[in-house]
């Protein structure tokens, strides 16, 4: 027999090996192409999604600070007690636009205002927002009255001429809490010392609530916290002032809008609260 019949057969079997490699070659690159253009047709109707989206709310946002949305006109600010405003810290630096961010809510009629960042930016550009701001007065000014949430007698005092606001960092929380539990303790170890050892000698939610008050650290709790910023988080703004509270991301603060603000602060007058009930 001759070699090259033996080896015809095996030559066969690898060219057709080859073309099969090459025919999944070209289909992976095909399968590969149909995929990127399939993303890429995704990527465009959710863009095109989002820009008319975009378009839509700053339209509402016009018609609503135009005042052709008759609705909005009339807002219950008796619900809104107290606004917490919270910023991200590198936004927080926007000062120009914190202050007109605190003149719209006064233009609007809001009394009671906290603003906060992590970083205690805006507490550091306190007295530039004041400056600004001809009916502001500083919460610690008027702390014995800063919980209308607490008696209607307080409420009375309240100087309704006034925005009363609040400035509040994530340091503030940290050490609230340190002094808070440290009077629990101090408390609860003279007792025990007094009483000799007792059951049932837990920390709940009140006596916290009392230790913050104590030690002039229980701010009024805001019904509504509005968020300027990328997250969609409180950013660490304090907890046990946040039970019943409602959160409204808002987007960047440069893109803040009058209308839309108008928009959270009505949306919030108009939905009914149980508290837990």
């Amino acid at each position: 027999m001759f070699p090259g019949k033996k080896a015809f057969p095996f030559q066969r079997q690898m060219e057709l090996r080859n073309e099969m490699q090459r025919a999944y070659c070209c289909i992976a690159q095909i399968g590969n192409l149909v995929l990127l253009l399939l993303w890429h047709i995704l990527h465009f109707i959710v863009s095109i999604f989002y820009f008319v989206l975009g378009i839509a709310r700053v339209a509402e946002s016009y018609f609503i600070s135009s005042g052709f949305l008759k609705k909005y006109k009339s807002l219950n600010l008796g619900k809104l007690r107290c606004l917490a405003i919270v910023i991200e810290s590198e936004e927080a630096y926007q000062t120009l636009q914190v202050i007109e961010l605190l003149q719209w809510l006064g233009a609007i009629g809001v009394k009671s205002v906290c603003l906060y960042d992590k970083e205690g930016v805006m507490k550091k550009s306190k007295q530039a927002i004041l400056g600004k701001l001809n009916n502001a007065v500083i919460f610690e000014v008027l702390s014995s009255i800063c919980c209308p949430k607490e008696s209607s007698e307080n409420d009375k005092l309240v100087d309704h001429n006034h925005m009363m606001l609040e400035f509040a960092s994530f340091s503030d929380g940290k050490e609230a809490v340190t002094k808070a539990a440290n009077l629990l303790f101090m408390k609860y170890l003279k007792l025990n010392k007094l009483a000799g050892d007792q059951e049932g000698q837990i920390f709940t939610e009140p006596h916290m609530a009392e230790a913050l008050k104590a030690i002039g650290c229980k701010g009024a709790d805001p019904d509504l916290l509005l968020v300027y910023g990328p997250a969609r988080c409180h950013l660490g703004f304090p907890i046990w002032r946040i039970r019943y509270t409602e959160i409204v991301h808002m987007g960047p603060l440069k893109s803040m809008r009058y209308g839309s603000l108008i928009k959270a602060i009505y949306k919030f007058t108009m939905v009914r609260q149980n508290y837990g009930k």
